[in-house]
């Protein structure tokens, strides 16, 4: 590797490294205030809801923690009526984990207030600003998509 290559590639890293900090700081505080619910508890969700259904061990990859978390956090979801356990119907071994029409409600509630947080952080910039900050989170946001799709034949021990 080239000195210019390790410069980007380190350049990138601290980049992208610092995005979710800033991106999760600069929403976090205000939706803290108007819900209850942890950021894990929102990903879990939102994960649930893109998938349909996933066992544990997939919202545990989705999520990047441990499974016994994952329990935890799956337990009082269902307690709190927001997720239910769905049995495969071909290997009882098998426990998907699912959204109730409460947890349903619950995420659209939770996205709309996300929405409008950022809507009002945005509507401070200019422009040009709007612009280019539309452009560079599509960019972002594709090569995200492309690195993800990239490592789906490695084996990462989760699967889709």
């Amino acid at each position: 590797m080239k000195e210019n290559e390790f410069i980007t590639n380190e350049l990138v890293v601290e980049n992208l490294v610092s995005i979710y900090p800033l991106l999760a700081r600069s929403i976090s505080k205000s939706i803290r205030a108007k819900t209850t619910f942890s950021p894990g508890t929102i990903f879990t969700l939102g994960a649930l809801s893109h998938h349909e259904k996933l066992t544990m061990t997939g919202i545990g990859c989705h999520l990047s923690i441990p499974k016994p978390h994952v329990t935890a956090l799956v337990d009082k979801l269902i307690k709190d009526d927001l997720v239910e356990r769905l049995l495969d119907p071909n290997d009882r071994r098998i426990i998907f984990i699912q959204l109730t029409e409460k947890g349903r409600i619950t995420l659209k509630e939770i996205k709309q207030l996300i929405s409008k947080e950022l809507r009002d952080k945005l509507s401070l910039l200019t422009t040009e600003q709007m612009n280019v900050l539309s452009q560079a989170s599509q960019q972002v946001k594709e090569i995200l998509m492309l690195l993800q799709e990239l490592q789906t034949g490695v084996d990462t021990g989760c699967s889709k």
